[in-house]
């Protein structure tokens, strides 16, 4: 079956590189078309899958995540759109030089071919990526989780009424269809088949890639997010920023997991930032400072320092200065997204140079760092690497450059 899939895939990937950009565009408007027009089966198909998960136990944010409602298919709809008026990265000329010989070199960007990409509980991905890779070129293979597998096939065969619409071969967006694990290592393996893999995952499936997989993979890691309040930071500005981190969406990568506070501050209004979390029903760990004026509250160890919760749970902490707030950050830091609060350009500065992560925000929610908050329509992930790409990915991430040389009968003496 896979190798099936795989063989279909790259077949589809040649038409999909030579698509001009207009036809490009009106597919992503037939799919987003489509998602509005198919959200009954859609729905029903997302009902199944959570009456199925229950026997799983999956946490309030899992659920969440895999939950889809009218609005939300609004919002696969509306990203699918948001890629239209994006420039189309495939065949644009990124640097251009002549050599002494007379050679016009040209650095153009191209598609990888077939990227493949393994994601957990998020159905709106299947639509988001689908819509990215079709821009940028390229032909997909996905592997979603198989507790959203009903959603995600009704999902599929709606992106692809758009293909087939358009005369586009319609194994340009594949599913693969199966619960079985084995059925996923072997998927990522498939060197004769797919370029890349994105993964869009926690800890296991990044450990699963780091020991199987033999296809090229970006990392696309842990969440642990830390925001750090500075001794001098706009007290106005800090309930806010701290609620938006942790409360808006618990349940994704970008979300607040270890708040670091500045002693100063926490004897000026730590009662009020931790009441305020509180009234949230976030459950908190908390170290032996805050431990004294919260006796019913966890004290905090290593393990949920370093713990991606994926739920509304938060580790806190109190430092007697920035370097300390730098040094846990260091130790325990996934290299995803990290903030500080401060009006201090200094201490801004420290913190960003001294800090290793792909994201780091002076004075904001951790919650901006997503692909399409960055202006790049919907994301393909986020990169917690450094080859080739870094951060929120969005369309270049998923083309690669090639060389074309132009001469007049040049002959190498």
């Amino acid at each position: 079956m896979l190798n099936e899939i795989g063989i279909k895939a790259q077949k589809a990937s040649l038409q999909i590189a030579r698509l001009d950009t207009e036809l490009k565009n009106k597919i992503l408007l037939d799919m987003s078309e489509e998602l509005l027009n198919n959200q009954e089966n859609i729905l029903k198909a997302n009902l199944l899958d959570i009456e199925n998960s229950k026997d799983l136990k999956l946490s309030t944010a899992l659920t969440d995540r895999l939950t889809l409602n009218e609005e939300r298919i609004v919002g696969m709809s509306n990203g699918l759109k948001k890629i239209i008026p994006l420039n189309d990265p495939v065949g644009e000329v990124t640097s251009s030089w002549t050599t002494d010989d007379g050679l016009l070199i040209n650095k153009v960007r191209s598609s990888f071919g077939v990227i493949g990409v393994i994601y957990e509980a998020r159905p709106n991905v299947t639509s988001d990526v689908s819509g990215l890779c079709l821009k940028s070129g390229n032909a997909v293979i996905l592997r979603g989780s198989s507790y959203c597998l009903d959603s995600n096939k009704v999902i599929l065969q709606t992106l692809q009424n758009a293909l087939r619409k358009n005369q586009v071969d319609e194994n340009a967006i594949q599913i693969i269809d199966s619960k079985d694990r084995e059925d996923t290592i072997k998927f990522m393996q498939m060197t004769e088949y797919i370029d890349l893999i994105v993964p869009r995952g926690g800890k296991g499936l990044i450990q699963t890639l780091v020991e199987n997989a033999k296809v090229p993979f970006i990392l696309d890691g842990d969440g642990n997010v830390h925001l750090y309040i500075h001794s001098d930071a706009k007290k106005d500005n800090i309930i806010d920023i701290v609620i938006n981190s942790k409360v808006q969406r618990p349940g994704v990568c970008n979300a607040l997991e270890t708040l670091l506070i500045n002693a100063e501050v926490y004897k000026e209004m730590g009662e009020e930032i931790v009441n305020s979390l509180l009234k949230e029903d976030v459950e908190l760990y908390v170290d032996p400072i805050i431990k004294k004026d919260f006796q019913a509250l966890t004290i905090a160890t290593d393990e949920h320092f370093e713990t991606e919760f994926h739920d509304l749970k938060l580790a806190i902490k109190v430092v007697n200065n920035i370097e300390e707030a730098i040094s846990h950050i260091n130790e325990f830091s996934s290299g995803h997204t990290e903030a500080i609060l401060t009006e201090s350009t200094e201490a801004a500065d420290l913190f960003t140079s001294s800090i290793d992560s792909s994201v780091l925000f002076v004075n904001s929610s951790t919650r901006f760092t997503d692909g399409e908050m960055f202006g790049f329509g919907a994301e393909i992930g986020i990169s917690t690497q450094k080859l080739h790409v870094r951060g929120p990915m969005g369309l270049e991430a998923l083309t690669s450059e090639k060389y074309v040389v132009k001469g007049n009968g040049q002959i190498r003496k």
